[in-house]
């Protein structure tokens, strides 16, 4: 029942920051003949260039729906021309992301080929993926992210992945 109440929450917040991009909504998935489970390896690319401001957060213990160790976040992250967000697990926090400006690459752990996200796209990332992604244009990639992040995490790498 609490998992039902975070992804109405989870919904409300996303459907907010969507409503900021306009009517150009889509998504870019992997094709239904590239994927598998774990077909593509961890990469060891490290980060760079990416800057990643936490917008709003909150703690959802204090909260009716009473989920203890989590935040709710809403990010805003900006990936320069070249720049990588290294690889990282959504096995403990799932996320939303929306692509506001901009194309950018991604490599996940369930599918074969890369993936390319244009502006409008949105992403569901859940306990099933692993991946990284890069900047491949010239351009800067602007996209907003909503997680349920884990507060052990606070502190960590992953505290500032997507």
């Amino acid at each position: 029942m609490k998992y039902s109440l975070i992804a109405v929450i989870t919904g409300i917040v996303t459907a907010a920051t969507l409503s900021l991009t306009g009517p150009c909504l889509a998504s870019a998935v992997c094709p239904k003949d590239k994927m598998g489970v774990n077909i593509r390896p961890q990469n060891s690319t490290p980060g760079k260039g990416v800057t990643d401001k936490v917008l709003g957060q909150i703690d959802l213990s204090k909260e009716p729906i009473a989920v203890a160790g989590r935040l709710f976040r809403l990010r805003k992250l900006v990936i320069q021309p070249g720049g990588v967000v290294p690889w990282h697990s959504h096995m403990d926090r799932p996320a939303i992301i929306i692509i506001t400006k901009g194309t950018i690459v991604e490599y996940a752990s369930n599918c074969s080929v890369p993936i390319v996200h244009h502006t409008g796209d949105v992403t569901e990332e859940t306990h099933m993926v692993s991946h990284w992604w890069r900047n491949e244009t010239k351009k800067p990639v602007e996209l907003y992210a909503t997680d349920l992040f884990p507060t052990k995490m606070m502190g960590t790498p992953e505290q500032h992945e997507m």
